[in-house]
Formats: structure tokens, sequence, C-alpha cells
């Protein structure tokens, strides 16, 4: 069953290890580790929710109220269909509008070639492309590329000049390299942990700094930027402000760094850390 609102995300309380989040028409209660604080709101908010992820015993979504299969929101004027997965992802990472926010006004002065890499759902790819930019998308998960070509559909943008890639993010970068083919600006989201098409194995902690490399060099002349962020632990603000400073050393330009958030509308609510974020763009 499919519903046609177009609300919008907001995240509406935190604690005890929890969220509790508006996605259009749906609430939902998922794990947050970072959530060590107590709700802020009365519990009688927590109780409208339609449905609870968990991770004890098994993941599983508990749904008191019936869930829907598949539901559309609208987020910073880009629709996304939204789907229940057995990992407790939804097709979005809200805390990325950050980055949609402050690429699109960097986008419109320009025709740019945009690189995003572990790609998702495509949230910054359809930002990029509602502002005129040619993409490349890239995801080692062909469902997903499946999913983000579906959004993109929805959006209008089903002859947006994207490339759709489902590759290994290693192996497809350095094709490029010999491709001589350059990009304005690139994003990448790495996960702590994944595996390519074929097998091929990631682990950050041991290829982040020939990753970041393999995107210096794919840069342009007169690149616009490169967003990097991350959700392991450890990867603190400071750290992720050296490994972009130490990969685009002689490029000049600002790197700014800090936690992503997810923010809430409500007075008196927690924002929730949700990651860390290293924005590099160029001075000029």
């Amino acid at each position: 069953m499919k519903s046609q609102d177009h609300y919008s995300y907001s995240l509406l309380d935190s604690g005890n290890g929890q969220k509790l989040e508006r996605f259009g028409s749906h609430i939902l209660i998922r794990p947050a580790a970072q959530a060590v604080w107590q709700p802020q709101q009365p519990q009688s908010l927590w109780d409208t929710a339609h449905a609870t992820f968990t991770r004890e015993g098994s993941n599983q979504w508990l749904t008191p109220q019936t869930l829907e299969d598949s539901w559309t929101v609208s987020i910073d004027d880009i629709q996304f269909q939204l789907s229940p997965t057995d990992f407790g992802h939804l097709g979005i990472f809200p805390e990325q509008r950050m980055f949609w926010r402050w690429m699109r006004p960097l986008l419109r002065k320009k025709e740019a070639k945009i690189l995003n890499l572990f790609a998702y759902s495509g949230g910054a790819t359809l930002a990029a492309a509602k502002e005129g930019a040619e993409v490349c998308h890239l995801d080692a998960s062909k469902p997903m590329v499946t999913w983000a070509r579906e959004n993109a559909s929805l959006n209008h943008l089903e002859n947006a000049p994207i490339r759709w890639i489902v590759d290994d993010v290693m192996k497809f970068l350095l094709r490029e390299q010999r491709r001589g083919r350059r990009y304005d600006a690139i994003i990448l989201d790495p996960p702590t942990f994944g595996r390519g098409p074929q097998g091929e194995l990631f682990k950050i902690e041991e290829q982040i700094n020939p990753l970041l490399a393999q995107c210096r060099a794919l840069l342009s002349d007169q690149p616009l930027f490169l967003a990097l962020s991350c959700h392991t632990p450890g990867f603190t603000p400071i750290i992720m402000q050296k490994l972009v400073e130490q990969a685009l050393n002689g490029l000049g330009g600002k790197v700014l760094t800090g936690e992503l958030l997810l923010e809430s509308d409500l007075p008196d609510t927690f924002s929730l850390p949700s990651g860390t974020y290293a924005w590099w763009h160029h001075a000029g």
C-alpha cells in the first residue's frame, strides 16, 4: 500500500538510546546509541509511533499500528520513496541534507560535473541534478541504485544527465583516472565496512587514505568542493579535518568540520549527533 503524503522529516525526540522521528505520515522509533540522555517530550508523544525497530534478539519492526510497505516524503523539495528495511533503514539519511543545502548555491553558478560515491538512494545526486549538474552516481548495491533511479523518476529527473553505476568504488576510481575523467565536486559517505558487487572488501580504516588520494586525482583544475561524511566511531571532526587537509594539500581552500546533526523543530528537544563531516570548498 502506498501513501501520497508529502510531508517533511522531523526529529520529534530522542533519549534512552532511541530516536522518535516523523517521516511524512509515519512516526517511527529507531535505535540511537548517541541518545544517552532522557527524552524531553512526554511519553504520550512516543506512544503515537506507528512502528518501532529493535535489534534485541533479532532485527525486526514492531508494529502496534499498520506500517505501510512504501510511502513518499519531500525533504528540501526532493521527493523520496521510503520503505522499511531489515536493517532499520528507510532509504534516506536526513542528516545529509546539510550538504544538499551547501552545494546547491555553488552549483547554480556553473555547469558542474559531480561524482557521488557510496551514493545510497540519491539525495545528493538529486539535489545536484535539480541545479543542472551532470552527476555520476555510484553505489555497490544494484537494488539501491534501482531505488535511487526510482527517486529520480519521482522528481521528474529520469532524463537528467545522471550516470548510474553499480561498481566497487576503488576499481571505478582507478578506471576513471585512466579514462582521464575529471569532476568539479566529489561527495562521499563511506561505510565502516562494506563489500563491492563482486565481494570486494572495504574497511574504512585501511582504505580512507587511498580513497581520498584517488578522489584528489579526479578533481578538475577548478574544483568546487569535496564533501566527506562518516558514521564510524572514532572518526572525530579533527580526524576528518586532517584526512581531508592532507589529501587536498596544495589546493588551497578551506575545510569546515563538525558533527552531522538530526535537528529537531520542537522546543526543548535536543539535536542528535549522527556522524561527522569534513567539507572542503575552494577559497575562490
